[in-house]
């Protein structure tokens, strides 16, 4: 499993650059382009990738180590099956099979999240959390956000609601969105890789939908930018309880010693 970690790590970054170069059809940028939507991020946004892409690289040559944590023997199954779908999204999506992208890149989602939660325990080491915790939880944390967007995608390809008004389905969209962050983050305990990642997403849209003329983009790009704030602020506060909670530990055991 180890192997297969890090192969599938690997195989991201090199579909990556075959869907960009044209290799499997249209890139996603044109596609997205054919189906614009309230939720669409800036182009700079996605530049992300790179960063995450390189991370989880260095987590599958980490978790090659055979000092690494038996914990990560739970994460390692989660990882290398989200990182494979990941892959695999790429190619579907510019074969346009929408469905089947969508299905597979909520699946990347739930797997990645899995793996970000298991590889992040209160007992992780400082190596653990640098080198396993950080890369999966920035993996899952622009997921969060992505998953949503192609499902808005979808929905505009398939006209399953109306694209001439999309504001009240993308303000459900934007809203589950927000929910989904605002539990993973909690779950995460505040961990900064997560909320980093979707912070970047949501200021992206704000980017994209403030020069937008799209009806109802003026209403999404302040909204994003808000639920940004919002989730900075809940981070800040699950890492001061986070900072307060080994204190209290060590405070308690020194009581019990006495």
């Amino acid at each position: 499993m180890r192997w297969i970690v890090l192969l599938a790590a690997l195989a991201m970054p090199v579909v990556a650059w075959l869907s960009q170069s044209g290799q499997f059809g249209p890139t996603n940028g044109a596609i997205s382009d054919r189906y614009p939507t309230l939720l669409v991020a800036a182009g700079y946004a996605f530049s992300i990738w790179g960063v995450i892409f390189l991370l989880d690289v260095v987590f599958g040559l980490w978790q090659l180590r055979r000092r690494v944590p038996d914990a990560n023997a739970g994460v390692r199954g989660w990882a290398a099956a989200g990182f494979a779908l990941t892959a695999v999204w790429m190619p579907v999506f510019s074969q346009q099979a929408f469905l089947p992208a969508l299905a597979i890149i909520w699946g990347a989602l739930l797997c990645l999240a899995v793996s970000a939660v298991k590889a992040a325990p209160l007992t992780a080491t400082a190596g653990q959390r640098a080198f396993a915790a950080y890369p999966l939880a920035l993996h899952a944390g622009w997921l969060s956000m992505a998953a949503f967007l192609n499902t808005a995608q979808v929905i505009v390809a398939y006209r399953w609601l109306d694209t001439g008004n999309m504001l009240p389905w993308s303000l459900v969209l934007l809203g589950l969105a927000t929910l989904l962050a605002w539990c993973m983050n909690l779950l995460l305990r505040g961990h900064y890789a997560y909320p980093v990642a979707v912070i970047w997403a949501l200021v992206g849209v704000y980017v994209k939908q403030s020069g937008w003329r799209l009806p109802g983009a003026e209403t999404i790009a302040p909204l994003a930018l808000g639920i940004a704030a919002l989730l900075f602020l809940q981070t800040l506060m699950l890492r001061a309880r986070a900072w307060r909670a080994p204190r209290a530990i060590v405070v308690a055991e020194h009581r019990y010693r006495r």
